[in-house]
């Protein structure tokens, strides 16, 4: 019989602890949070000083009866939970629910926390544990009971001014108003021309070649260039005249050459944003899918020789590394990479975070030494690249500065006439030769190499072109950039930052084309109405001060209770007085500078079951309407037959969007989506030979169904999963998330009964998510019922 019972979050990282603790301990698995608010109005009651009400979640009450029933056959009690808030919640939480029982009594009660699943780490913890942090679990009552609040009035506010279904919440507002501001600003721009002038040179390299390069017109006229200066194709032709009229011999003179050697540093390890941005741009990563894959590389992946840790905790805005890491990680790059590449000091960073939770580290390797290829053959392809990136800038990181070389050559053809050609050269590498940042955006074009030049030489002249171009738009958010800006107002922490996201799509809000963010209708229509309405809660500053109180809290600087008192005696008033005083027409609806051809009404741009249309301001005696783009534009005939008749495919606009329709219509009914199906990789079960895809049914519902269709019409409400049911033998199962049992394994078989907890634990939320972490408690709000 154990003598010492151990509880962490997950079954995973349960199965990782035990292999370092001897048969004197048990450990065990809660599933992440074991109670949550009361599903129901009144959980938080501001009338009785932010009494909360708390339930036992109804799919972890078996882990809790479980846990207790181990318990009482131990001495005492260790709480590893995630070294977090979240994870200081979980804990209290299910001290509270065993104290209650009566299962603690004469027990001793111990708080050990693991910033890394490392035998080291995990022993060196469980000799130092501490109580229960009041303050870290008071913010995190706080910051539930603040979104809870918002969740039980706003979003009840919106079922009726706009429509059902629809949610508002603390952090998930502001973020939408980003998105809002820079689809105005798309909206709003007009683009501006430019013209450049380009030389096209040619000079002898090293090795007796001719190399081509570019220079560009930087003066003209006495006159310095700017970007915008070349305003029409008559001016860059009159400057490429002059310019190419100049160069008579065919040459360009080198007047001037300027030679310079610059230090490029490397960047700090991993945070969770930062991990977050790269994974994104590198990988191809969503951003719960990073903190999935990253939870797995925590939680502990089996070498062969038992499980481990590969990296240190995954929720953190720290840059600190530890004294051994470092330590380490110098060891390693001496001895693979050689004294050139090792600094004379380790390589200190700070945070840039005011809020950084210095006592954590960075997001690191465990062991440097352990190399991603070492351990590649025991990862799956997202494990292993993920765990690739962490290790590389962490490594990069302690390695010397990269050394560039960069030349600047100048060709004055004449007085005021001046053109400029720049390249670069890595002389050493340094740091570049393991890692180079990302880019989100890539708007500059990297300098390529020129020939060597010097002062009087001149190159031969192939051609003068003026170049035109147009200014374009700020880009739409990615995923990366919009965590990026979210960090920069100081608007949410690293656990939020995928719920986020995750709420705006499922909401309907936005949606994502070619990785970026897109407003819907629905999204603008909530937006203008918190916008107007609710100013002061989409503020970014508001949002941000409201972040700093709970850190504040966190740290037993301020009282949690007062914090609630002051948002939400102004927020309550506010919400009973727009109920009062706002019209549904009037969020639905937005005035245009037209009036209706039937009737000579005002036309208003309404918001309907199937999105924006224009419709007349004299509904119900009037009803005129119209697409927002105006008339429905005609169908689009491509180059493929319908595979029913052989008559033309015409690009068709319905009332869920686009599709590909038969031209012979209604002769001939055959219709497509227009974009093709994604694959999963999971073969149907039913057929064997078909792929099961994500598609979208005419309502724009999302389910899987066989590529062999209709063939072979097996189809699933959700994602497959490739694993054979170990009770019917189904061939797969499903990835299944619902309010009530959180994310699950389930049988498609609807005879079979199997359901079993996702192995990571990790639960997706069902409401808002605001300031919790998605993949660990469900977050019951009003809207969600």
């Amino acid at each position: 019989m154990a003598k010492h019972l151990v509880i962490v979050e997950s079954p995973a990282k349960a199965k990782s602890i035990n292999n370092y603790l001897g048969k004197d301990y048990k450990v065990m698995a809660s599933y992440g949070h074991v109670r949550d608010l009361r599903a129901k109005e009144g959980a938080v009651d501001p009338e009785h000083d932010f009494a909360m009400t708390y339930e036992v979640i109804d799919r972890n009450k078996k882990h809790v009866d479980a846990i207790a029933a181990e318990l009482d056959k131990a001495e005492d009690l260790y709480l590893a939970t995630d070294p977090d808030r979240e994870g200081e919640a979980i804990a209290w939480h299910l001290v509270q629910l065993l104290r209650e029982q009566g299962h603690l009594e004469g027990k001793g009660v111990y708080r050990v926390v693991f910033h890394e699943i490392t035998k080291g780490a995990v022993r060196e913890a469980m000799e130092h544990p501490r109580d229960i942090s009041e303050d870290l679990v008071n913010a995190q009552q706080a910051r539930r009971a603040l979104d809870y609040l918002v969740g039980f009035n706003l979003s009840p506010l919106l079922w009726k001014k706009v429509r059902r279904g629809l949610s508002a919440g603390r952090v998930q507002s502001p973020a939408l108003r980003l998105i809002a501001e820079r689809e105005e600003e798309i909206e709003n721009f007009e683009p501006t021309e430019y013209w450049s002038i380009e030389a096209d040179l040619a000079g002898e390299n090293e090795k007796g070649e001719q190399q081509p390069f570019t220079a560009t017109l930087v003066e003209a006229e006495g006159q310095k260039l700017e970007k915008l200066s070349i305003g029409n194709g008559a001016r860059a032709e009159e400057l490429r005249s002059h310019v190419e009229a100049a160069a008579g011999d065919g040459t360009l003179p080198v007047t001037s050459v300027e030679k310079k050697q610059r230090k490029r540093n490397p960047t700090p390890p991993f945070t969770t944003s930062t991990l977050q941005q790269e994974a994104s741009r590198k990988l191809g990563f969503s951003v719960s899918k990073t903190m999935r894959v990253a939870q797995q590389l925590y939680e502990g992946i089996d070498l062969g020789e038992g499980t481990v840790g590969l990296i240190t905790y995954m929720r953190t805005d720290s840059v600190n590394l530890s004294e051994e890491a470092i330590a380490e990680a110098r060891g390693l790059i001496g001895e693979r990479y050689g004294k050139d590449y090792l600094p004379e000091q380790p390589r200190q960073f700070k945070s840039q975070s005011k809020n950084a939770q210095e006592a954590h580290e960075a997001v690191r390797p465990t062991s440097p030494s352990r190399l991603p290829e070492q351990v590649k053959d025991k990862l799956d392809k997202d494990q292993y690249r993920l765990y690739e990136l962490v290790w590389k800038r962490m490594v990069a990181g302690q390695m010397t500065p990269a050394l560039v070389d960069t030349v600047t050559a100048h060709f004055e053809i004449e007085p005021g006439w001046r053109l400029k050609a720049s390249g670069s050269t890595i002389a050493f590498p340094g740091f570049l030769k393991v890692y180079e940042e990302g880019r989100d955006d890539a708007g500059e074009e990297k300098e390529s190499k020129l020939p060597p030049l010097a002062e009087g030489d001149r190159p031969e002249l192939l051609q003068v072109r003026g170049e035109q171009h147009f200014t374009e738009p700020p880009p739409r958010y990615t995923e990366a950039t919009l965590v990026r800006k979210l960090e920069s107002f100081g608007i949410g922490r690293p656990s939020t930052y995928a719920s986020i996201l995750s709420t705006l799509q499922d909401r309907g809000y936005v949606e994502q084309q070619n990785k970026r963010f897109f407003l819907t209708d629905v999204g603008k229509v909530v937006n203008r109405f918190l916008t107007n309405h609710f100013t002061t809660y989409v503020d970014y500053d508001f949002t941000a001060k409201l972040e700093d109180e709970l850190d504040a809290i966190s740290r037993g600087e301020e009282d949690w209770r007062p914090v609630l008192r002051e948002f939400w005696e102004p927020f309550h008033k506010q919400v009973e007085e727009k109920e009062e005083s706002v019209s549904r027409s009037e969020v639905t609806s937005e005035a245009m500078e037209e009036t209706c051809p039937k009737c000579g009404a005002q036309l208003e741009k309404k918001l309907g079951r199937h999105g924006q249309f224009i419709g007349c301001s004299a509904y119900p005696e009037c009803d005129y309407t119209r697409p927002v783009e105006g008339e429905a534009p005609e169908p689009e005939v491509t180059d493929r037959t319908c595979p029913k008749c052989e008559r033309p495919l015409a690009i068709k606009h319905g009332r869920y969007g686009k599709f590909l329709g038969c031209t012979g219509y209604p002769e001939c009914k055959y219709l497509e989506p227009l974009e093709k199906p994604k694959g999963t990789g999971v073969t149907c079960p039913e057929c064997g030979k078909g792929e099961i895809q994500e598609k979208k049914s005419r309502k724009g519902k999302t389910f899987y169904s066989c590529s062999e269709y209709p063939e072979c019409k097996y189809a699933m409400p959700n994602p497959p999963i490739d694993e054979p049911c170990p009770e019917c033998g189904s061939k797969v199962l499903m990835d299944k998330t619902t309010k009530k049992y959180g994310r699950e394994k389930v049988c498609p078989n609807k005879e079979c009964k199997y359901r079993a907890p996702y192995p990571e634990g990790e639960e997706e939320s069902a409401g808002n998510g605001e300031g919790t972490d998605k993949d660990r408690q469900p977050v019951n709000a009003k809207s969600d019922s």
